[in-house]
């Protein structure tokens, strides 16, 4: 499966650029867009995980030093994940992998049909938002 593919072309990117404390389960967290300012409850909402184990990672990664975890200023009740230094770098890392993989991916179907692939995709991601 491409995805599979990509998971683990990800991670094995990763390790080769240093980040070998990373797992496959960590790359959850770091999907797109990331964690910016945003509370765990939501984090796991949108990566369809429990709060549980969502927070189970976030306190993985923060020990990692990864992310950080900060009370949140409108509503003390609740907190916020923002990436730290070393998690920026790993979301760029991450983006230059999927433009390798990518790259590879075009060059095996051509440029028009690989173009053809991405928005076919685009479309199926807007049909599978609209009915979530």
């Amino acid at each position: 499966m491409p995805w599979e593919t990509l998971r683990q072309r990800q991670l094995e990117g990763l390790h080769a650029r240093g980040f070998t404390d990373l797992h496959p389960a960590h790359l959850t967290v770091f999907q797109y867009p990331g964690p910016h300012d945003v509370r765990p409850l939501d984090l796991a909402t949108r990566t369809r995980m429990s709060k549980q184990a969502m927070n189970h990672l976030l306190g993985q990664l923060e020990r990692l030093g990864y992310v950080t975890r900060r009370a949140d200023p409108e509503d003390h009740r609740y907190t916020r994940v923002d990436l730290t230094p070393r998690g920026d770098a790993t979301i760029r890392a991450i983006r230059e992998i999927i433009l390798e993989v990518e790259a590879e991916w075009e060059a095996e179907v051509g440029p028009k049909r690989f173009t053809q692939l991405k928005r076919l995709l685009a479309e199926l991601a807007a049909t599978a938002a609209v009915r979530t």
